[in-house]
């Protein structure tokens, strides 16, 4: 395995790419007594539309999201039972871009990584178990429906998007899902879940060889086809509603402000977007930032305030989120104000640093994160690009490339606003 060395952090990272064509990753933690592994499919619940040996193919919505529920069902039993039975940890989620399944553990680790490899390498499905199944999602799908922050997300991504997949939940519909059978099961897994289009990672004291050497022997040997994503036709930058409403039983106004940032940057450069983002958000409305503080006292923010960026689906999304004891338009009239303003005059050089080492803080101390280092080592694949590469680029990033994308990526007219309000007594 190629073995790279980060002084600056203190990590050691070691990779290599087997025949199949599946990225191995591993970040050696001498001393740990806990290791975390994670194999994920580059296949997520945006990924409905897809081309392979020519042919288009369409599936319907949730089947990523329903393929993650069934891939624990073996012939010899449950896989998560398996795991835990050795004192493992096992999980698994789906998002738009990606499906995962991982452990975390303090012994057994390579008992553990075959099993992982192995159940979801070999699908099981039974149409008696896929028809039980479906009636588990259709009850968290209907819990969903019930929380205003799933219900507020999901109306802000309606607002933004005319044809993308990102307008629809991760689990699909009722209805939807009623289309999903143990046949549509199966090719989407042979698609989706060959090596080639996924890749592994482990954190911990382990031996990299070993775990090169335990993957070469589970997975299949040969490559496949990578398939063509289909979201859509182009989306314009502008939303296609910039304003949605609705009653729920809350206490306050739940909103979300969000935005397109338009088609995602591949390689090095979607990583430095997404670094420039992270520091552009921390100084227009981080909690130390004017914005905040002046909003702060006033009424209209809280602690529930955040924001944040996402990339899926070839898109990039930026949020605004929070709940009020005021009118959410007046949180957006102010948003929109000092966009405005930092458009016009750019942000404090000094606030602008002091971010800057505030996240150059969190980086370090994530690198502690086991779970959190290793999935973003997967996504990072996913993109083209390495997360490890973030702390030497932050150092190239300026106050002014910050304020150049909120001028750029933050144009108020472009903006959508999704509130829930408390149902009227």
């Amino acid at each position: 395995m190629k073995k790279t060395e980060y002084p600056a952090i203190g990590e050691t990272l070691y990779t290599a790419v087997l025949p199949n064509g599946l990225p191995v990753y591993v970040v050696t933690k001498p001393g740990y007594r806990r290791s975390f592994a994670v194999y994920a499919a580059n296949y997520g619940g945006a990924d409905r539309r897809f081309t392979l040996a020519g042919e288009q193919k369409d599936t319907p919505a949730g089947v990523a999201h329903y393929l993650e529920h069934k891939m624990f069902d073996t012939p010899d039993g449950d896989a998560l039972m398996k795991l835990s039975a050795t004192g493992a940890n096992p999980n698994a989620f789906t998002s738009e871009a990606m499906t995962a399944y991982h452990f975390e553990c303090t012994g057994h680790f390579e008992e553990n990584l075959r099993t992982l490899l192995s159940f979801v390498s070999v699908p099981y499905f039974t149409q008696a178990s896929v028809d039980k199944e479906q009636g588990i999602i259709a009850q968290e799908i209907r819990m969903y429906e019930d929380a205003p922050d799933f219900v507020v997300y999901t109306n802000l991504m309606k607002c933004l998007f005319e044809h993308s997949p990102l307008r629809d939940s991760v689990a699909g519909t009722v209805e939807s899902i009623r289309e999903i059978t143990p046949q549509v099961l199966y090719d989407c897994h042979k698609v989706f879940y060959h090596p080639s289009n996924m890749a592994l990672c482990v954190v911990g004291d382990v031996d990299p060889e070993a775990v090169e050497r335990i993957a070469r022997e589970i997975l299949t040997p040969e490559e496949a086809e990578i398939p063509g994503r289909d979201y859509g036709p182009a989306e314009s930058a502008e939303p296609l509603e910039r304003l949605c409403e609705a009653r729920m039983e809350v206490s306050e106004p739940v909103f979300i402000i969000g935005g397109k940032l338009g088609a995602m940057a591949a390689g090095e450069e979607a990583l430095r977007e997404r670094i420039t983002a992270g520091l552009a958000l921390r100084c227009l409305c981080g909690r130390s930032s004017p914005f905040y503080l002046k909003n702060y006292d006033k009424g209209l923010l809280n602690a529930t305030f955040g924001s944040d960026v996402d990339y899926a689906a070839g898109q990039g999304v930026v949020c605004f989120e929070g709940e009020t004891s005021a009118d959410p338009h007046d949180v957006f009239d102010a948003l929109c104000a000092e966009i405005g303003r930092v458009s016009a005059e750019g942000f404090d050089p000094a606030l602008f640093d002091r971010q800057k080492k505030a996240s150059l803080g969190g980086r370090i101390r994530a690198l502690g994160n086991f779970r959190s280092l290793a999935i973003g080592i997967v996504e990072g694949c996913f993109a083209g690009f390495q997360p490890l590469e973030a702390f030497r680029l932050m150092e190239e990033i300026t106050c002014d490339d910050a304020a150049a994308w909120v001028r750029e990526k933050l144009v108020p007219e472009r903006l959508a606003l999704s509130v829930i309000y408390p149902k009227e007594a």
